[in-house]
């Protein structure tokens, strides 16, 4: 964890607490980014994913809340793993207060399985955060597609802990592709040379989302799936650029 980093619990379970790096020097933030890592929704992957992001969100003047979330193997799956990635966003609304940090710019910004749990969250009413927009990195959005694809070896299965035709609602809960309309603008991310998640997953949601009404962009940015969480590189600086334009402040 960088030395700014702040460890704060929103839930009893060790794996529910986001971490909140601020500008160094006491700067406001110019936005919040609210980091929500990838993995497939698998235990092996966690926050250490989001934490160079977080270090170089902060040297960009941003506020960052890396957030953590239970996931299958260690007390999550479906629902519990949405429930705490909600909770998360929730719980930026007392640290901000705690901490002197204005939200009135949040971006929620999810790479992979993060970016699936980040358009969903979109889609939540009532949360005492208000969202500016979203960006997801390679998003699994398409989780029909995912599963019949059995990206990651069954990777949709495993994180729903059972197969479609034993509980059709319980996909269609999960899926982004039901989601919609959602109430703010998404952008959907995709590396050119990504092949861990497919570009489909990321344009079938996007032209879904038109079709509904809902504000949703697709761009190509260079790299692959891993190039847009690895700070230094095209895909990161992409992504970043991304997430102002969604903030609404210029890009450094």
């Amino acid at each position: 964890m960088a030395a700014s980093a702040v460890r704060i619990p929103y839930g009893p379970h060790p794996d529910q607490y986001a971490e909140l790096t601020l500008p160094e020097g006491g700067a406001a933030p110019r936005a919040v980014v609210v980091i929500i890592h990838g993995g497939y929704w698998r235990s092996a992957y966690d926050a250490e994913l989001g934490r160079p992001l977080a270090v170089d969100l902060a040297a960009r003047g941003f506020a960052a809340w890396n957030l953590e979330y239970r996931r299958a193997g260690n007390g999550g799956g479906w629902p519990e793993t949405f429930e705490d990635v909600c909770a998360g966003i929730d719980a930026l609304a007392p640290a901000a207060r705690e901490y002197d940090v204005d939200l009135s710019r949040v971006v929620l910004q999810g790479h992979s399985a993060g970016g699936h749990l980040a358009v969903l969250a979109a889609g939540r009413t009532g949360s005492p955060v208000t969202l500016a927009g979203v960006v997801s990195s390679s998003g699994v959005l398409n989780l029909g597609e995912a599963h019949e694809l059995g990206l990651s070896d069954g990777a949709v299965r495993n994180f729903l802990g059972c197969p479609p035709e034993s509980n059709p609602q319980r996909y269609r809960d999960a899926d982004p592709m039901h989601s919609l309309p959602l109430p703010v603008p998404v952008w959907a991310l995709h590396g050119e040379e990504d092949t861990t998640v497919p570009l489909s997953s990321s344009s079938s949601w996007v032209d879904a989302a038109r079709a509904s009404g809902s504000p949703a962009q697709l761009r190509m940015i260079p790299g692959d799936h891993f190039a847009m969480i690895t700070p230094g590189t095209k895909a990161w600086d992409a992504v970043v650029q991304v997430v102002c334009e969604a903030a609404g402040i210029p890009v450094l």
